[in-house]
This record gives C-alpha cells, structure tokens and sequence, in this order.
C-alpha cells in the first residue's frame, strides 16, 4: 500500500523559522510527546535531568561540522563558482557539489585562494556531483578553515555570528556537512549535571551530508533513495547501552542521526560496535529494536525526518503535536526548539 508524501506535510509560517540560535543553548523550549497516548506537555530544555532517570543512557553523535562550503572561481574564466565538500575520498579528494554545476566540466581548474588554495575538477558523476582533486599549501585543516564558511541549511538567510554555534559542545570528529542539531541545546553544564543524576552519556559518529536537506521528490515515499552516510559505533558506546538495557534504563538518541546508526546496525542482528556506511530510511511501519526516547528538534514538512519521527511516535501523534507548536509559537528546524519523544508501543 501507498506511503504518499502529502500524508507528512504541515503549514509552517515562516516567521517560525529560528534564524539565529537561542542566546542560551539549554534554554530552548522542549515539547514532551507521550508516543503511546499523543499526550503533549511544554517545558524547557534545561529541566532535561529532571524529565530523564538515573539509569538512562544519552547517545549523541561527536561529529564536528567542518567549514564545507568553499567560493572560489573558474581558473580560465574567472566565473564565481561555490563547492560544497560532502565526502572524503582520500587526503586531497572529495567528493563534491558544485554550482553553477552545468558550467563546470572535467578538466576544469578552480581557484580559491590565489597560491594556497587551489583544485581541479576530475570528474562529473551520474548524480551530478563532481570529484575534486585540491591542491594547498599547509595542513588541510588550517587552509579550509581559512577559506571555508559553514553550509548553514537553505531555509536560514541571517549570517551566523559565531560559527561555534553551529556546533554542539561535545564535537570531537570532522566530517560532517550540517550539525547534528538536536545537540545544540546541551551545555557542559547540562552534561554534568545529568552525569551526576546517574545519567550514561555515549558517544557515536555519524557524518551528516547535505543529503539530509534532500526533498523526497517520489508521491511513494518507498521510492525515495537516501544518501549514504558514515558512521562509527565503539565499543565503549555498546558496552554503555548494554549495561543500560540490562539494569532496565532507557536509551535515548540525541537527535536522528544518533537514532539511525543504533537502528541501522541492530537491523543485522545484534548491536556490536563498528564503522561503515548507512542509507537507512525509517518510515512508518518501522520496528524500533534499541531506541526508546528520541531527542529532536522539529523538522522540515515532508521530509525524511519528520517521517522518521512519525515512525517512532504515530504520524498523527506528531502532526497534532506540531499543529500545537505552531500554536504555541515554538521556534523551528536547526536553530528551533526541541522536542523529547517516548516511543508508541510496537
């Protein structure tokens, strides 16, 4: 049976938008939706210790958003071109977005900074990305962070003051293209104060791509193909949530990216730590074997978030709990507020 994409679309102001971050980051709104009765409560992120039990286990994602978005310009004609780094081949290779994409071909040279930094377009794929090869003078890390600006999502048109908002506190592992943005409300603060509660705090990986702002574009949402993202689940962050599971707490997934590297590996049969790749798709239907609190923020109208959300909680639990948001005025998507979510019965 059909799966449409209309079925996971809202109306949104647009003045909902958060533009900017909250000036303080645990003192965001959270929106708390019982997933088994629809029940909705507000209360402030801050309180988070206070809403979780000694014994649960927090898993958020340390990936660290790097400065992926490079301007330079065609070496031969000077046209201004814009690259969007997404994955990394080898020291110097990634591959990339570029636009204007129809004007940039195999063979091509680009400049972004004259003498430091510099590239050559190796190849076009079938998706339409390209293979850059970059030339540089010093550590890689140092020139892109020289010559890189943060990819802030489409949907936010204000300049960020400090770039260390797009990160949360605990980033520790370069590689992501947008921030897992469920874990900009925490402040060490919070995290000590919810260590001291009896609270386990894991750390995964998973590098968010810009395949995340990708609109499911099929009326069948089966038909969507997702993009393929790395991840790395320790042993350490195993060894944690086993020892919650068996002394009865609750595993809490900091945001969906933490959600999917949990569920993605538990799919093949046990949960045991490793790296590799993940397109898994979650839609309703879906059995949830590991999480059982879900951190997130509020998400994008037919969108592969909102539909993993709606998975975990009952699509019209969410879409009432959403409706109630845009009522309350709660700020929205990256910069937006949060919500905690226990999962609906299987």
């Amino acid at each position: 049976m059909m799966i449409k994409r209309h079925d996971f679309f809202y109306h949104l102001p647009e003045n909902l938008i958060a533009q900017h971050p909250a000036e303080q980051r645990d003192a965001s709104r959270l929106l708390v939706l019982d997933g088994p009765s629809g029940a909705v409560r507000h209360d402030v992120f801050s309180r988070l210790p206070e809403l979780l039990e000694p014994g649960d286990c927090l898993v958020v994602n340390n990936s660290r958003v790097i400065p992926a978005r490079l301007l330079g310009a065609r070496k031969d004609s000077g046209a201004a071109v814009e690259v969007l780094l997404l994955r990394r081949l080898g020291p110097s290779r990634w591959e990339t977005i570029v636009r204007p994409g129809r004007k940039v071909r195999a063979g091509h040279e680009l400049v972004f900074i004259p003498g430091r930094l510099d590239a050559q377009v190796d190849e076009v794929l079938d998706n339409g990305n390209r293979i850059v090869s970059f030339r540089y003078d010093g550590l890689w890390e140092t020139v892109l962070d020289e010559a890189g600006q943060m990819p802030l999502p489409p949907y936010i048109h204000e300049q960020l003051d400090d770039p260390q908002r797009y990160q949360t506190v605990y980033a520790s592992r370069d590689g992501s293209a947008a921030a897992p943005t469920a874990g900009l409300h925490f402040t060490s603060g919070l995290l000590d104060t919810l260590r001291r509660r009896g609270i386990r705090i894991a750390e995964l990986t998973l590098h968010v791509g810009l395949g995340t702002f990708r609109p499911v574009q099929s009326d069948d949402i089966r038909d969507h193909l997702m993009h393929a993202e790395y991840f790395e689940l320790p042993e350490e962050a195993v060894r944690q949530i086993q020892e919650t599971r068996q002394a009865g707490g609750r595993v809490v997934a900091v945001g969906t990216t933490s959600c999917r590297v949990l569920e993605s590996v538990a799919r093949s049969g046990s949960l045991s730590a490793r790296s590799g790749w993940t397109d898994i798709f979650i839609y309703p239907g879906f059995r949830f074997q590991v999480v059982d609190l879900l951190i997130t923020n509020f998400h994008l109208p037919e969108s592969t978030l909102i539909m993993l959300v709606s998975a975990f909680a009952g699509r019209e639990h969410v879409l009432a709990a959403y409706e109630e948001a845009i009522r309350q005025r709660y700020r929205f998507f990256s910069f937006g507020d949060a919500m905690l979510i226990s999962r609906k019965e299987p």
